[in-house]
């Protein structure tokens, strides 16, 4: 874990670095960083497949916006597991298993793969990976109970960038923060990332609602769409696949509450939704933020905050993000509340999804 969060200059300002191949340089870093080595040798493949003439190939190598915000070289990874997953091409089991780990022969399989199903794999460049995630909601979950004792300890949730609403489902979860154990006993979740710091508080949470909105909700319900988003997880991670199987299942019995609807005009229109008394109004999102365009994250900000100065003790207003330092290309967990010191608070650094969290809380 020491590796993961050390201070060095790794991806520094990468995130604003429109050169395709540093960026996928630095993704398969990161990747090898978060324990995903087989996923690192398939990003890095892509750097082969900028030099060949398949349409692939040319796709990325001439990529017009910003490779790392735009997580473009998880794109194509998705697709690919995809195509495993589906049993529409074998030649990837070896890699994934780890028994194929030399890079130019990897190289050597994802060009000829890409080449034979360049139709099938170029419409996974056309939209970012909906990487939804349930290890991401321990970190909602631990903002909560840090705020529980501030401002108070019933939550309506409104997620932005829900994808296939799984953390919007986080009320059914269990989890183990570093101890303190919070959520239903029989949950068939269960979440206990490695926690190093001192633990969160042992706070009173009782979520009351959770809404949530995309651009492109997915239906876990429909087997093709569940199938699309678990192939976005990095076919290394185990855990992460048996998390994504709970959550499917889970929304089989009741599906999570999340409308097709843009960002910015869902916030607005929650703000103008009445807010029960003594419930905190919360907005929160994890690895979405990068997605919005800029002027719409602008007014977000502006609407979120305005309306954070009008909070009062009877109708508080929080806003959570576990989101991509642009500058450091770590993910943090970030705090703002109102009535406050209106300010934010980093509350802790933590592994993109959910192996760990190192917390430093107040």
């Amino acid at each position: 874990m020491a590796e993961n969060i050390a201070s060095d200059d790794f991806g520094r300002g990468v995130m604003d670095d429109a050169h395709v191949a540093e960026g996928i340089m630095i993704q398969a870093e990161h990747c090898r960083r978060n324990d995903a080595p087989v996923t690192a040798r398939i990003v890095e493949a892509q750097l082969a497949l900028m030099q060949g003439e398949n349409m692939i190939g040319r796709r990325i190598a001439n990529w017009p916006g910003l490779p790392l915000e735009d997580a473009l070289p998880l794109r194509l990874a998705g697709g690919l597991h995809h195509l495993h997953l589906t049993g529409a091409d074998d030649r990837l089991g070896p890699i994934y298993r780890g028994e194929v780990t030399d890079q130019a022969e990897v190289d050597a399989i994802i060009a000829a793969i890409t080449h034979d199903h360049g139709a099938r794999l170029l419409p996974w460049l056309d939209g970012p990976p909906q990487t939804n995630e349930a290890g991401r909601s321990a970190n909602f979950m631990a903002a909560l109970l840090w705020l529980s004792p501030k401002i108070g300890s019933q939550f309506e949730l409104n997620e932005l960038g829900a994808s296939a609403g799984i953390n919007s489902m986080m009320d059914r979860y269990h989890y183990d923060l570093g101890g303190v154990s919070v959520g239903p006993e029989n949950s068939p979740m269960r979440i206990r990332p490695d926690w190093h710091g001192p633990p969160p508080p042992d706070s009173l949470v009782t979520i009351t609602h959770i809404h949530g909105c995309d651009q492109a909700p997915i239906d876990l319900s429909d087997p093709a769409s569940a199938l699309r988003v678990k192939s976005y997880v990095w076919p290394e991670n185990l855990d992460r696949l048996a998390r994504m199987d709970a959550a499917i299942a889970l929304a089989a019995v009741q599906p999570p509450n999340v409308v097709k609807a843009d960002a910015l005009d869902w916030v607005l229109e929650r703000l103008s939704a009445p807010q029960d008394p003594y419930v905190v109004r919360i907005f929160n999102h994890s690895i979405v933020w990068q997605y919005i365009p800029e002027d719409r994250r602008q007014k977000i900000r502006a609407a979120i905050e305005a309306a954070g100065q009008k909070a009062t003790p009877e109708r508080p207003l929080a806003w959570v993000m576990l989101e991509t330092n642009r500058e450091t290309f770590k993910h943090e967990l970030s705090v703002k509340y109102w009535p406050g010191p209106d300010e934010w608070h980093l509350l802790a650094e933590a592994h993109a999804h959910g192996a760990w969290i190192d917390w430093r809380g107040d």
